[in-house]
C-alpha cells in the first residue's frame, strides 16, 4: 500500500472513533461493557476524541509523505501509539474495564500494529 492509502486509511479509522466517541458515547461504549453513568464519564470520552481526532489530522495532513526519514519516524510514532493501543486495551480487558465486545480492542489494535509495522518496513 502506498504511503498515502495507508494514512488515509489510518486517519478514516481513527477520525470514525474519534466521532463516535464525541458524538455518540452513549451508545458506543455499553458495547464495550463500559457505562457511561455520570457528566464526568461523558466528558472523558469526549476529551479522549480530542487525541484520535488528532491522530486522524496528522495521518490525513501528512498523506502526502515521501518515503524518508520523516516518514520512518512517523510509521514508528504511530506504530509505538497502537501497540500502546494493544497494551492498554488487553489489560482493560484483564482486569474487567473492558467486557463484551471490548475484547475486539486489543485485536483491532494488534491489526492496526501489524499493518503500520509493514508500511515501516517500507520506508
Amino acid at each position: 500500500m502506498t504511503n498515502r492509502n495507508f494514512l488515509i486509511v489510518h486517519g478514516i479509522i481513527y477520525m470514525m472513533f474519534a466521532i463516535a466517541l464525541f458524538f455518540v458515547p452513549t451508545m458506543l461504549w455499553p458495547m464495550y461493557g463500559v457505562q457511561i453513568n455520570d457528566q464526568y464519564a461523558l466528558f472523558l470520552s469526549q476529551h479522549t476524541s480530542i487525541f484520535l481526532g488528532g491522530i486522524a489530522a496528522v495521518s490525513f495532513m501528512l498523506r502526502d509523505i515521501e518515503s524518508g526519514k520523516s516518514a520512518k519516524q512517523l510509521f514508528k510514532a504511530l506504530l509505538l501509539t497502537n501497540i500502546l493501543g494493544v497494551f492498554i486495551t488487553t489489560y482493560a480487558g484483564i482486569t474487567g474495564a473492558l467486557s463484551g465486545f471490548g475484547w475486539s480492542d486489543p485485536a483491532f489494535f494488534l491489526l492496526v500494529s501489524v499493518i503500520t509495522f509493514l508500511q515501516l518496513k517500507k520506508q
